[in-house]
């Protein structure tokens, strides 16, 4: 991964496919035969579908040859496809990445109401992460959900890490918010 220059352009790519490799190759080989990199990637398997975001970079004319492209490579190896212009993320130096873990019995509103918490208390989303699953000792249909936020600068965390937990006590869930590590230190 490269570290984008300051002349670089940025495309955000969506791609749903059959074949999570295929997908990640063919993407990969046409953003670097354009003469592009990519910056980021994530890549999650759902049921028989696989998606894959990337953000691309490059000059103008390389993404604008990239974008041209896509729509013929997703119909040869059929894909779908989105793409979107992006730039790079404004730096918020003062902002404090945390994790939120949640753990519960699945009802269909909890993430949405895990979101609405914190746009009322201005926490932006980098990213979520949720997954259910069949408890082996009830049956019963569990949910596990991550959400690595950004708190804004001057956030009083104590304030916020006992709103967050008295949240999550009325809604009868198992939660816990604590500052953003890295996974693997160096």
């Amino acid at each position: 991964m490269s570290t984008p220059t300051v002349r670089e352009q940025f495309l955000v790519i969506s791609a749903l496919g059959p074949n999570p490799m295929e997908l990640t190759n063919i993407l990969c080989r046409a953003s670097s035969d354009n003469r592009c990199s990519v910056v980021t990637s994530r890549l999650t398997r759902h049921g028989e579908c696989s998606a894959l975001v990337l953000q691309i970079a490059g000059s103008w004319d390389a993404l604008a040859r990239f974008e041209v492209a896509l729509p013929g490579l997703a119909k040869k190896h059929t894909f779908t496809v989105n793409v979107v212009r992006s730039a790079e993320l404004e730096v918020r130096p003062q902002s404090l990445p945390y994790v939120a873990y949640v753990s519960s019995a699945y009802r269909p509103d909890i993430i949405n109401e895990l979101c609405q918490f914190f746009i009322d208390h201005n926490v932006e989303l980098e990213n979520l992460t949720c997954d259910t699953y069949q408890a082996p000792q009830t049956g019963g249909t569990m949910l596990n959900a991550t959400f690595t936020v950004t708190l804004p600068a001057g956030t009083q965390i104590s304030w916020l890490r006992d709103q967050f937990l008295d949240f999550s006590d009325a809604l009868n869930l198992d939660a816990l918010i604590e500052p953003w590590r890295p996974q693997n230190p160096m």
